[in-house]
Protein backbone atom coordinates (compact mmCIF):
# COMPACT_ATOMS: atom_id res chain seq x y z
CA UNK A 1 0.00 0.00 0.00
CA UNK A 2 1.13 3.47 -0.20
CA UNK A 3 1.32 5.88 2.08
CA UNK A 4 -1.74 7.62 1.02
CA UNK A 5 -3.89 4.15 1.17
CA UNK A 6 -1.97 3.27 4.36
CA UNK A 7 -3.34 6.46 5.94
CA UNK A 8 -6.65 5.73 4.56
CA UNK A 9 -6.77 2.25 5.64
CA UNK A 10 -6.15 2.66 9.06
CA UNK A 11 -6.75 6.44 10.05
CA UNK A 12 -10.31 7.83 11.17
CA UNK A 13 -11.95 9.30 8.37
CA UNK A 14 -12.06 12.88 10.14
CA UNK A 15 -10.10 14.83 7.69
CA UNK A 16 -10.19 14.78 4.16
CA UNK A 17 -6.51 15.87 3.00
CA UNK A 18 -5.87 17.14 -0.66
CA UNK A 19 -4.10 15.16 -3.08
CA UNK A 20 -0.20 15.98 -2.44
CA UNK A 21 2.16 13.55 0.15
CA UNK A 22 4.11 15.88 1.91
CA UNK A 23 7.80 14.88 3.16
CA UNK A 24 10.03 17.71 3.50
CA UNK A 25 9.75 21.71 4.53
CA UNK A 26 12.14 24.43 4.73
CA UNK A 27 11.44 28.08 5.05
CA UNK A 28 7.90 28.63 2.91
CA UNK A 29 8.32 25.44 0.53
CA UNK A 30 7.06 21.95 1.11
CA UNK A 31 8.18 19.12 -1.33
CA UNK A 32 6.24 16.57 -2.21
CA UNK A 33 6.92 12.51 -2.92
CA UNK A 34 7.74 12.87 -5.94
CA UNK A 35 10.30 15.86 -5.62
CA UNK A 36 7.80 18.81 -6.46
CA UNK A 37 8.02 21.94 -4.75
CA UNK A 38 5.01 24.21 -3.18
CA UNK A 39 4.94 27.95 -1.74
CA UNK A 40 3.28 27.11 1.60
CA UNK A 41 0.31 29.92 1.64
CA UNK A 42 -1.53 28.46 4.96
CA UNK A 43 1.09 27.65 7.32
CA UNK A 44 -0.68 25.19 9.15
CA UNK A 45 -3.42 26.94 10.41
CA UNK A 46 -0.86 29.85 11.63
CA UNK A 47 1.42 26.98 13.63
CA UNK A 48 4.34 27.43 11.05
CA UNK A 49 4.58 31.25 11.36
CA UNK A 50 8.33 30.84 11.36
CA UNK A 51 8.58 28.82 8.25
CA UNK A 52 9.46 25.00 7.94
CA UNK A 53 11.95 23.67 10.59
CA UNK A 54 13.39 27.44 11.41
CA UNK A 55 17.51 26.36 12.38
CA UNK A 56 16.73 28.15 15.94
CA UNK A 57 13.80 26.55 17.06
CA UNK A 58 15.39 22.95 15.96
CA UNK A 59 18.63 23.43 17.37
CA UNK A 60 16.51 24.53 20.99
CA UNK A 61 14.49 21.64 20.21
CA UNK A 62 17.39 19.16 19.69
CA UNK A 63 19.21 20.75 22.27
CA UNK A 64 16.90 20.45 24.86
CA UNK A 65 15.72 16.82 23.87
CA UNK A 66 19.67 15.61 24.72
CA UNK A 67 19.29 17.36 28.30
CA UNK A 68 16.17 16.66 29.34
CA UNK A 69 12.14 16.00 28.40
CA UNK A 70 9.55 15.32 30.10
CA UNK A 71 9.36 15.23 34.11
CA UNK A 72 5.59 16.33 34.67
CA UNK A 73 4.51 19.52 36.26
CA UNK A 74 5.53 17.08 40.16
CA UNK A 75 8.66 19.17 40.02
CA UNK A 76 10.13 22.57 39.22
CA UNK A 77 12.28 23.04 35.56
CA UNK A 78 14.52 25.11 34.30
CA UNK A 79 13.20 26.23 31.15
CA UNK A 80 9.74 26.94 32.43
CA UNK A 81 9.97 29.86 34.54
CA UNK A 82 12.15 31.94 32.15
CA UNK A 83 8.70 30.83 28.99
CA UNK A 84 6.66 32.08 31.16
CA UNK A 85 8.48 35.48 32.22
CA UNK A 86 8.98 36.15 28.61
CA UNK A 87 5.43 35.28 27.53
CA UNK A 88 4.35 37.53 30.36
CA UNK A 89 6.73 40.27 29.48
CA UNK A 90 5.45 40.72 25.92
CA UNK A 91 1.66 40.23 26.14
CA UNK A 92 1.52 42.46 29.77
CA UNK A 93 -0.12 39.41 31.28
CA UNK A 94 0.39 38.88 35.44
CA UNK A 95 0.34 35.07 35.31
CA UNK A 96 0.27 32.28 32.37
CA UNK A 97 -1.11 28.53 32.57
CA UNK A 98 1.08 25.96 30.47
CA UNK A 99 -0.96 23.65 28.27
CA UNK A 100 -0.31 21.83 24.31
CA UNK A 101 -3.78 22.43 21.88
CA UNK A 102 -5.54 25.47 21.63
CA UNK A 103 -8.63 24.02 22.41
CA UNK A 104 -6.73 22.92 25.87
CA UNK A 105 -5.95 26.59 26.20
CA UNK A 106 -9.84 27.46 25.96
CA UNK A 107 -10.92 25.17 27.84
CA UNK A 108 -8.57 26.21 31.00
CA UNK A 109 -10.07 29.80 30.10
CA UNK A 110 -13.58 28.56 30.15
CA UNK A 111 -12.65 27.01 33.85
CA UNK A 112 -11.06 29.96 34.90
CA UNK A 113 -13.99 32.27 34.09
CA UNK A 114 -16.59 29.86 36.20
CA UNK A 115 -14.07 29.53 39.06
CA UNK A 116 -13.59 33.04 38.85
CA UNK A 117 -17.35 34.23 38.66
CA UNK A 118 -18.38 32.08 41.13
CA UNK A 119 -14.87 32.76 43.71
CA UNK A 120 -14.98 36.16 42.78
CA UNK A 121 -17.64 37.96 41.28
CA UNK A 122 -20.70 36.46 43.39
CA UNK A 123 -22.40 34.29 40.40
CA UNK A 124 -24.45 31.77 42.39
CA UNK A 125 -22.98 28.30 42.08
CA UNK A 126 -23.48 26.52 38.98
CA UNK A 127 -25.00 29.82 37.10
CA UNK A 128 -22.49 30.93 35.71
CA UNK A 129 -22.76 31.96 31.70
CA UNK A 130 -19.84 32.72 29.31
CA UNK A 131 -21.69 34.43 25.75
CA UNK A 132 -19.23 33.35 22.55
CA UNK A 133 -19.53 34.59 19.19
CA UNK A 134 -21.61 33.38 16.44
CA UNK A 135 -19.51 31.79 13.58
CA UNK A 136 -17.01 30.96 16.31
CA UNK A 137 -13.66 28.10 16.12
CA UNK A 138 -12.74 27.56 19.23
CA UNK A 139 -11.62 23.93 19.23
CA UNK A 140 -13.39 20.63 18.86
CA UNK A 141 -14.19 19.47 22.16
CA UNK A 142 -17.34 18.44 23.70
CA UNK A 143 -17.37 21.76 25.55
CA UNK A 144 -16.39 23.77 22.99
CA UNK A 145 -18.22 22.36 19.97
CA UNK A 146 -21.40 22.43 22.21
CA UNK A 147 -21.42 26.69 21.34
CA UNK A 148 -20.42 26.49 18.02
CA UNK A 149 -22.90 27.70 15.45
CA UNK A 150 -21.47 25.51 12.47
CA UNK A 151 -24.02 22.22 12.71
CA UNK A 152 -21.91 19.98 11.64
CA UNK A 153 -19.52 20.52 14.84
CA UNK A 154 -22.20 19.55 16.80
CA UNK A 155 -23.86 16.36 14.82
CA UNK A 156 -24.13 13.58 16.61
CA UNK A 157 -22.11 15.08 19.73
CA UNK A 158 -24.87 15.88 21.79
CA UNK A 159 -25.78 16.32 24.70
CA UNK A 160 -23.69 19.83 25.44
CA UNK A 161 -22.65 21.55 28.30
CA UNK A 162 -25.06 24.40 29.94
CA UNK A 163 -23.96 27.79 30.34
CA UNK A 164 -22.98 29.26 26.61
CA UNK A 165 -24.84 31.53 24.64
CA UNK A 166 -24.44 33.40 21.20
CA UNK A 167 -24.31 36.68 19.84
CA UNK A 168 -23.23 38.02 16.80
CA UNK A 169 -19.79 38.42 16.02
CA UNK A 170 -18.56 42.37 15.54
CA UNK A 171 -21.82 43.32 17.41
CA UNK A 172 -21.08 45.33 20.06
CA UNK A 173 -24.82 45.91 20.93
CA UNK A 174 -25.92 42.91 20.77
CA UNK A 175 -23.01 41.35 23.78
CA UNK A 176 -25.10 44.03 25.97
CA UNK A 177 -28.07 42.97 25.41
CA UNK A 178 -26.95 39.34 26.30
CA UNK A 179 -25.43 40.15 29.64
CA UNK A 180 -26.83 39.31 32.54
CA UNK A 181 -25.77 39.27 36.41
CA UNK A 182 -24.66 36.02 36.03
CA UNK A 183 -22.41 36.31 32.80
CA UNK A 184 -18.70 35.48 34.05
CA UNK A 185 -17.06 35.81 30.68
CA UNK A 186 -17.42 36.68 26.87
CA UNK A 187 -14.80 35.03 24.86
CA UNK A 188 -13.98 35.87 21.52
CA UNK A 189 -11.94 35.59 18.28
CA UNK A 190 -10.07 39.42 17.55
CA UNK A 191 -10.12 38.00 14.05
CA UNK A 192 -12.30 35.02 13.03
CA UNK A 193 -9.79 32.35 10.96
CA UNK A 194 -11.79 29.21 10.50
CA UNK A 195 -15.18 31.39 10.06
CA UNK A 196 -13.18 32.87 6.65
CA UNK A 197 -11.05 35.20 7.75
CA UNK A 198 -13.54 37.45 9.36
CA UNK A 199 -12.40 41.30 10.61
CA UNK A 200 -14.76 42.96 13.12
CA UNK A 201 -15.75 46.74 12.32
CA UNK A 202 -13.16 48.87 13.69
CA UNK A 203 -13.42 49.54 17.15
CA UNK A 204 -15.56 46.46 17.68
CA UNK A 205 -13.19 44.99 20.37
CA UNK A 206 -12.76 48.48 22.25
CA UNK A 207 -16.25 49.03 22.72
CA UNK A 208 -16.55 45.31 23.77
CA UNK A 209 -13.93 46.10 26.33
CA UNK A 210 -15.37 48.73 27.83
CA UNK A 211 -18.83 47.03 27.94
CA UNK A 212 -17.28 43.95 29.85
CA UNK A 213 -16.17 46.32 32.13
CA UNK A 214 -19.22 48.10 32.87
CA UNK A 215 -20.45 44.68 33.46
CA UNK A 216 -18.06 43.30 35.93
CA UNK A 217 -17.35 40.73 32.83
CA UNK A 218 -13.88 39.21 31.76
CA UNK A 219 -12.85 39.42 28.25
CA UNK A 220 -11.54 36.41 26.40
CA UNK A 221 -9.63 37.00 23.48
CA UNK A 222 -8.62 33.74 22.02
CA UNK A 223 -5.66 34.32 19.80
CA UNK A 224 -4.30 30.83 19.05
CA UNK A 225 -4.60 31.57 15.23
CA UNK A 226 -4.89 35.08 15.10
CA UNK A 227 -1.63 36.20 17.89
CA UNK A 228 1.73 36.20 18.01
CA UNK A 229 2.35 38.78 14.56
CA UNK A 230 0.13 36.82 12.46
CA UNK A 231 -2.10 40.08 11.97
CA UNK A 232 0.74 42.63 11.67
CA UNK A 233 0.58 43.28 15.76
CA UNK A 234 1.87 40.90 18.62
CA UNK A 235 -1.75 40.26 19.06
CA UNK A 236 -4.82 41.08 17.43
CA UNK A 237 -5.90 43.09 20.30
CA UNK A 238 -3.70 45.87 20.14
CA UNK A 239 -5.45 47.05 16.63
CA UNK A 240 -8.01 48.12 19.07
CA UNK A 241 -6.31 49.18 22.12
CA UNK A 242 -7.17 46.48 24.21
CA UNK A 243 -5.19 44.53 26.60
CA UNK A 244 -7.96 41.42 27.59
CA UNK A 245 -8.20 40.36 30.93
CA UNK A 246 -7.37 36.48 29.80
CA UNK A 247 -5.39 35.30 26.64
CA UNK A 248 -5.16 32.04 24.69
CA UNK A 249 -2.14 31.68 21.96
CA UNK A 250 -1.08 28.38 20.61
CA UNK A 251 -0.06 27.01 17.01
CA UNK A 252 2.62 29.57 16.31
CA UNK A 253 4.20 29.92 19.75
CA UNK A 254 5.20 25.87 19.41
CA UNK A 255 7.22 27.06 16.18
CA UNK A 256 5.77 24.52 13.94
CA UNK A 257 7.83 21.90 15.56
CA UNK A 258 5.24 20.95 18.84
CA UNK A 259 2.22 21.64 20.06
CA UNK A 260 2.61 24.29 22.62
CA UNK A 261 -0.12 26.64 23.88
CA UNK A 262 -0.79 29.07 27.03
CA UNK A 263 -3.87 30.73 28.80
CA UNK A 264 -2.33 33.76 30.15
CA UNK A 265 -4.21 36.33 32.76
CA UNK A 266 -4.79 39.41 35.33
CA UNK A 267 -3.61 37.76 38.48
CA UNK A 268 -6.84 38.19 39.66
CA UNK A 269 -7.72 35.43 37.09
CA UNK A 270 -5.68 32.98 37.41
CA UNK A 271 -5.62 33.15 40.95
CA UNK A 272 -8.55 31.07 41.63
CA UNK A 273 -6.37 28.03 40.84
CA UNK A 274 -5.34 25.88 43.26
CA UNK A 275 -2.69 23.02 43.12
CA UNK A 276 -5.34 20.10 42.04
CA UNK A 277 -7.56 21.95 40.06
CA UNK A 278 -6.23 21.82 36.96
CA UNK A 279 -3.73 20.49 35.29
CA UNK A 280 -1.93 19.06 32.17
CA UNK A 281 1.10 15.90 32.44
CA UNK A 282 2.49 17.48 29.25
CA UNK A 283 2.12 21.23 29.45
CA UNK A 284 4.88 23.43 30.24
CA UNK A 285 7.54 20.65 29.68
CA UNK A 286 10.71 21.55 29.32
CA UNK A 287 11.70 20.78 25.30
CA UNK A 288 7.51 22.67 25.02
CA UNK A 289 9.06 25.34 26.90
CA UNK A 290 12.35 25.88 25.14
CA UNK A 291 11.08 25.50 22.05
CA UNK A 292 8.06 28.57 23.27
CA UNK A 293 11.06 30.87 24.92
CA UNK A 294 12.85 30.40 21.52
CA UNK A 295 10.07 30.78 19.35
CA UNK A 296 9.18 34.35 21.13
CA UNK A 297 12.71 35.38 21.10
CA UNK A 298 12.87 34.69 17.42
CA UNK A 299 9.66 36.78 16.75
CA UNK A 300 10.86 39.56 18.25
CA UNK A 301 14.42 39.75 17.56
CA UNK A 302 13.67 39.06 13.69
CA UNK A 303 10.80 41.68 13.59
CA UNK A 304 8.60 39.20 12.45
CA UNK A 305 5.41 41.12 13.67
CA UNK A 306 6.78 44.48 11.58
CA UNK A 307 7.22 42.04 8.67
CA UNK A 308 3.85 40.82 8.79
CA UNK A 309 2.22 44.13 9.07
CA UNK A 310 4.38 45.43 6.01
CA UNK A 311 3.74 42.63 3.87
CA UNK A 312 0.42 41.36 4.75
CA UNK A 313 -0.27 45.51 3.12
CA UNK A 314 1.38 44.31 0.04
CA UNK A 315 -0.42 40.83 0.11
CA UNK A 316 -3.98 42.46 0.45
CA UNK A 317 -3.14 44.91 -2.37
CA UNK A 318 -2.67 42.40 -4.70
CA UNK A 319 -5.44 40.39 -3.90
CA UNK A 320 -7.84 43.28 -4.11
CA UNK A 321 -6.20 44.09 -7.56
CA UNK A 322 -7.39 40.86 -8.84
CA UNK A 323 -9.86 41.30 -11.65
CA UNK A 324 -12.45 38.27 -11.00
CA UNK A 325 -15.93 37.89 -11.23
CA UNK A 326 -15.53 35.12 -9.12
CA UNK A 327 -14.43 37.11 -6.03
CA UNK A 328 -17.27 38.14 -3.64
CA UNK A 329 -14.81 39.69 -1.36
CA UNK A 330 -10.85 40.04 0.16
CA UNK A 331 -11.04 40.38 3.71
CA UNK A 332 -7.69 40.38 6.08
CA UNK A 333 -5.31 41.72 8.39
CA UNK A 334 -1.79 41.36 7.99
CA UNK A 335 -0.39 38.14 6.54
CA UNK A 336 -3.88 36.59 7.27
CA UNK A 337 -6.23 36.79 4.71
CA UNK A 338 -9.01 35.06 2.68
CA UNK A 339 -10.60 35.61 -0.51
CA UNK A 340 -14.55 34.71 -0.18
CA UNK A 341 -15.51 33.40 -3.80
CA UNK A 342 -19.55 33.47 -4.80
CA UNK A 343 -20.83 29.88 -3.77
CA UNK A 344 -23.16 29.81 -7.21
CA UNK A 345 -20.22 30.32 -9.56
CA UNK A 346 -17.16 28.57 -7.71
CA UNK A 347 -15.95 26.05 -5.28
CA UNK A 348 -12.95 27.41 -3.06
CA UNK A 349 -12.38 23.72 -2.36
CA UNK A 350 -12.16 23.29 -5.77
CA UNK A 351 -10.02 26.26 -6.40
CA UNK A 352 -8.01 25.21 -3.66
CA UNK A 353 -7.20 21.43 -5.37
CA UNK A 354 -6.54 23.63 -8.45
CA UNK A 355 -3.78 25.63 -6.93
CA UNK A 356 -1.95 22.50 -6.06
CA UNK A 357 -1.27 21.77 -9.75
CA UNK A 358 -0.03 25.40 -9.50
CA UNK A 359 2.64 24.75 -7.28
CA UNK A 360 0.47 26.80 -4.34
CA UNK A 361 -0.57 25.32 -1.25
CA UNK A 362 -3.49 26.24 0.94
CA UNK A 363 -6.94 25.72 2.41
CA UNK A 364 -10.52 26.51 2.08
CA UNK A 365 -12.46 27.81 4.71
CA UNK A 366 -15.94 28.69 5.42
CA UNK A 367 -17.57 31.78 3.67
CA UNK A 368 -16.57 29.89 0.51
CA UNK A 369 -13.25 30.88 0.99
CA UNK A 370 -9.85 30.83 0.33
CA UNK A 371 -7.54 30.70 3.23
CA UNK A 372 -3.87 32.64 2.85
CA UNK A 373 -1.93 32.59 5.82
CA UNK A 374 1.63 31.84 4.60
CA UNK A 375 4.78 31.75 7.13
CA UNK A 376 5.67 35.38 8.30
CA UNK A 377 8.97 34.88 6.66
CA UNK A 378 7.77 35.13 2.98
CA UNK A 379 8.75 37.92 0.84
CA UNK A 380 7.65 39.85 -1.21
CA UNK A 381 8.39 38.44 -4.72
CA UNK A 382 7.05 35.15 -2.99
CA UNK A 383 3.73 36.96 -2.44
CA UNK A 384 3.34 37.78 -5.90
CA UNK A 385 4.14 34.80 -7.39
CA UNK A 386 2.07 33.11 -5.25
CA UNK A 387 -1.32 36.04 -6.03
CA UNK A 388 0.20 35.75 -9.87
CA UNK A 389 -0.86 32.03 -9.42
CA UNK A 390 -4.47 32.19 -7.51
CA UNK A 391 -5.25 34.83 -10.41
CA UNK A 392 -4.58 32.45 -13.04
CA UNK A 393 -6.17 29.98 -11.46
CA UNK A 394 -9.62 31.83 -10.87
CA UNK A 395 -9.11 33.00 -14.84
CA UNK A 396 -9.33 29.07 -15.54
CA UNK A 397 -12.04 28.08 -13.54
CA UNK A 398 -14.05 31.63 -14.61
CA UNK A 399 -13.83 30.01 -18.31
CA UNK A 400 -14.88 26.66 -17.23
CA UNK A 401 -19.30 25.80 -18.00
CA UNK A 402 -20.25 24.94 -15.42
CA UNK A 403 -17.55 25.82 -12.77
CA UNK A 404 -15.71 22.84 -11.23
CA UNK A 405 -16.78 21.74 -7.79
CA UNK A 406 -15.21 20.16 -4.94
CA UNK A 407 -16.47 18.26 -2.16
CA UNK A 408 -16.11 20.58 1.10
CA UNK A 409 -12.91 19.31 3.28
CA UNK A 410 -11.97 19.67 6.76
Amino acid sequence: MSDRELEARFGARNYAPLPVTIVRGEGVYLWDDRGRRYLDMMGAYSAVSFGHCHPRLVEALTAQARRLDTISRAYFSDRLGPFLARACELTGMDVALPMNSGAEAVETALKAARKWAYKVKGVPADRAEIIAAEGNFHGRTIAITGFSSVAQYRDGFGPFAPGFKLVRYGDAAALAAAITPNTAAFLVEPVQGEGGIVVPPQGYLAEVARICRANHVLLLADEVQCGLGRTGKLLACEHDGVAPDGLMLGKALGGGLLPVSLFLARREVMDVFKPGDHGSTFGGNPIAAAVGLAALDTLMEEGLVERAARLGAHLLRRLRAIDSPLIAEVRGLGLFAGVELHAQMASASAVARRLIEAGVLTKDTHRNTIRLAPPLIIDEDQIDWAVGRLAATLDRVASEDPPVEAPASA
